[in-house]
């Protein structure tokens, strides 16, 4: 059965254009939106394996479509597409739950590699955990942490985490009192140790660390030269 893609794009040449030459070339099956709202109508209906989002677009931009198709599905990739080349942008596309960011103008074939390692990556990590289910609910000091829900509680009080919070917690979690290492943490979740990543990642230790500081017996360290230690004492 061929894969599922969900391409958002509201210009209708180049949405054409992806559509056509990853039916053809990727041996894809396709579905073309061309603004938020449609899109958003189209995961309701149907299953997709990928989601491709064009950022700026009317009706609902892809930020936006990225947001509630993760309240939908917190696991299915999203790969965010725009002319927009600021960090900012970056890490707003990392901190909805975007798996790859693609940036216009862009070579077909480089949007085509990225989609067929991002499936290879997510089968690969889908086989993983049906082999080895992992630990899923964590006693972190007077904190409880489930992964699952992507929920923290501390004193009958809760807080929501992203997707990407809840994954770097849990592999801290895993680790406790041990180093968990950059190179570990980035290829886990990010699937990429670059630089951008890596600050990424550096973004979602601060809030981790922000919402874990009102136990005192809790402290996520730096490990210079190596990683992160989820230390409890």
């Amino acid at each position: 059965m061929l894969k599922k893609i969900l391409l958002v794009e509201d210009d209708p040449n180049l949405g054409l254009l992806l559509q056509d030459y990853l039916q053809l070339k990727g041996k894809f099956d396709v579905v073309l939106c061309v603004d938020g709202d449609e899109g958003l109508r189209a995961f309701h209906k149907q299953s997709f394996d990928l989601c491709i989002l064009d950022v700026m677009m009317p009706k609902k931009d892809g930020f936006t479509l990225g947001k509630e198709i993760r309240k939908i599905n917190q696991h299915v990739p999203i790969i965010f597409a725009t002319a927009k080349a600021m960090m900012e942008d970056k890490a707003s596309a990392y901190d909805l739950g975007g798996d790859d960011y693609i940036t216009k103008p862009f070579r077909i074939e480089e949007l085509l590699l990225r989609i067929n390692a991002l499936l290879k990556r997510v089968s690969a990590a889908r086989e993983s955990d049906e082999k080895e289910p992992q630990q899923t609910q964590f006693e972190i000091g007077n904190y409880v942490f489930d992964y699952t829900t992507q929920l923290i509680w501390f004193n009958g009080q809760q807080q929501k985490l992203s997707t990407k919070e809840a994954e770097l917690l849990q592999l801290l979690c895993l680790k406790k009192n041990s180093v968990l290492t950059r190179e570990e943490a980035l290829l886990s979740i990010w699937h990429d140790d670059n630089y951008f990543n890596g600050r990424s990642m550096d973004v979602f230790l601060s809030k981790l660390r922000k919402y874990l500081r009102e136990d005192p017996k809790v402290e996520i360290l730096n490990v210079h030269g190596k990683g992160y230690k989820l230390l409890v004492n």
